[in-house]
C-alpha cells in the first residue's frame, strides 16, 4: 500500500509542474486530461497523508505502551492506542477504493436519449416518467439538465426526448442507466384493470468535443427541411429543421427544436458527435473485464436493466439483484441509493479482478 501510494505522490507532484507548463497549456486535450489527472490524484495524496500520520500515531503509542515507566503516561498511551487501531481499516478500505483507476469518461458531460418501446402510448407516457425523473435527480445534485429535443407521443408524453446533462462527474452518475427500462401499471385506458407492461429505451452517450471527434464535411449527408408539429408559429413556415447522415457509421440526427436552423445543426453536430464517441467507447468497454461487465452490466440498448411496478411500489434492478419498495420517491429523483448500489458493485469487482 504504502508502496503505491509513494509512486502516486511523485506523479501528483509531475502531473503539477506539467500543468503550468505552457507549452502543455496550448495542447487543449492534453491541458484537460490532465487537470481531470490532478484532481483524482489530490483525493489520493490527501487521503494518504492522513493514512500516513494515523500509522505514525499508532507506531508511537504502542512504543509508549512498550518502553513508559509512568504508569498514568502508559495508560494514557493505551487509550490513544484504543482510539486509533479501529480507524486503521476502515482507511485503509477508503485507499483501496480511491486507487481503483477511474474512468477517465466518468468526468464528461451527457447526452441523454430516451425513446419508447414496446407498449405503443403507454410507452410514450413512461419515456415522459423517466424524463422527469432524471431531470429531478440532476436537480438534487446540482447537474445542469438541458432539453435538446422532444417528439411527443400522441396521448402524451414522447416518443423521444433528448437532454444534454452537464457538471462535476456527470457520465460517471448516469453510465449505468443506459438500457431497456421496463413499467408495469395499470393504463388509465384499461377498464378491467389489467397490468400492462411497457418499455423504453435509454442511452447515455458520453460527450465528445470538437478535438476528439473529428468529422469531415464530406462524410455527412445534409437535409434541411421545413420543421413540423408542436413549435410555434413559425413552424412549417421556415426551413429549419436539420437531418444530418454520417456516411461512414450510418448514424442519422434529426434535430427541429430550435426555429433557428443554425441552432439546430449546432445541436444535431453535437448528438452527432457523442454517437459516434459512444461507438468507440463500447468498443474500448468491451475489451474490460468480463466478470465486471457482466455484474454492472454493458449498458448495451437490448438489455433490459430495471423494472418499475406501480402495483407493488417496487423498483428492481436485475444486474445486481436489488429492489427498492420506493417507487413514488425514485421517480422524483431519488437515485442516489440505486446509482450507489450500482457503483459499489462496480467498484467491488474491480477489487477482486485487482484493478
Amino acid at each position: 500500500m504504502l508502496e503505491k501510494l509513494s509512486k502516486i505522490e511523485l506523479r501528483f507532484e509531475e502531473v503539477k509542474q506539467e500543468i503550468i507548463d505552457p507549452e502543455v497549456m496550448s495542447d487543449q486535450k492534453r491541458y484537460k486530461d490532465l487537470n481531470i489527472e490532478y484532481k483524482n490524484l489530490e483525493k489520493i495524496v490527501a487521503k494518504a497523508q492522513a493514512y500516513r500520520e494515523l500509522l505514525s500515531n499508532i507506531e508511537n503509542a504502542r512504543q509508549m505502551v512498550k518502553t513508559e515507566s509512568d504508569p498514568e503516561m502508559r495508560e494514557l498511551a493505551k487509550e490513544e492506542l484504543d482510539e486509533l487501531e479501529p480507524q486503521l481499516e476502515p482507511m485503509e478500505e477508503e485507499l483501496k477504493l480511491l486507487l481503483i483507476p477511474k474512468d477517465p469518461d466518468d468526468t464528461r458531460n451527457v447526452v441523454l436519449e430516451i425513446s419508447a418501446g414496446t407498449g405503443g402510448d403507454e410507452a410514450a407516457l413512461f419515456v415522459g416518467d423517466l424524463f422527469r425523473m432524471y431531470e429531478r435527480f440532476c436537480d438534487r445534485i446540482g447537474l445542469r439538465f438541458e432539453v435538446t429535443g422532444l417528439q411527443e407521443g400522441t396521448q402524451g408524453g414522447f416518443k423521444e426526448a433528448v437532454a444534454t446533462i452537464s457538471g462535476e462527474d456527470a457520465f460517471g452518475m448516469f453510465k449505468f442507466e443506459g438500457g431497456v427500462h421496463r413499467v408495469q401499471r395499470v393504463p388509465k385506458t384499461e377498464s378491467q384493470g389489467r397490468i400492462h407492461t411497457s418499455a423504453a429505451t435509454v442511452a447515455v452517450m458520453p460527450e465528445a468535443e470538437d478535438f476528439e471527434v473529428q468529422i469531415e464535411e464530406k462524410d455527412i449527408i445534409k437535409e434541411i427541411t421545413n420543421a413540423s408539429g408542436p413549435g410555434g408559429q413559425s413552424v412549417n413556415t421556415t426551413y429549419s429543421a436539420v437531418k444530418l447522415t454520417h456516411k461512414p457509421t450510418g448514424i442519422r440526427v434529426s434535430m427541429q427544436d430550435e426555429k433557428s436552423q443554425h441552432k439546430n445543426l449546432e445541436k444535431a453536430m453535437k448528438i452527432l458527435r457523442a454517437r459516434i464517441y459512444k461507438l468507440e467507447y463500447e468498443k474500448r468497454k468491451q475489451e474490460e473485464d468480463s466478470l465486471r461487465r457482466s455484474m454492472v452490466g454493458s449498458g448495451d440498448r437490448s438489455e433490459k436493466i430495471r423494472t418499475y411496478n406501480f402495483p407493488q411500489s417496487r423498483v428492481t434492478d436485475h444486474r445486481i439483484n436489488l429492489t427498492l419498495y420506493n417507487l413514488s420517491g425514485i421517480l422524483d429523483g431519488d437515485l442516489g441509493p440505486l446509482i450507489e448500489a450500482l457503483r459499489i458493485a462496480e467498484n467491488t469487482e474491480k477489487l477482486k479482478a485487482g484493478f
